[in-house]
């Protein structure tokens, strides 16, 4: 399994965690993402903004609480 860094959780809005890329690279709508404990935070739902520095925005499995995914980093598997 390979994993891609998407960058960091920058913000909560609408119920989805907001992810800055550190680069134009961004992974693709639907893509699974996980936590720096391989633990699965949702899916990519959108990605916008800038296109050097795009946000992902992904929307959260149910289980997971977004206020303690601020500041945490993630990964595209």
């Amino acid at each position: 399994m390979k994993l891609k860094r998407i960058g960091s959780v920058v913000r909560t809005a609408q119920g989805l965690a907001v992810v800055r890329a550190p680069d134009e690279t961004h992974p693709d709508i639907g893509t699974s993402v996980i936590d720096e404990n391989l633990d699965s935070v949702g899916r990519v739902v959108d990605v916008f903004g800038p296109v050097d520095r795009p946000y992902v925005a992904v929307s959260p499995d149910s289980d997971v609480q977004l206020p303690l995914l601020l500041g945490s980093i993630v990964y595209a598997r």
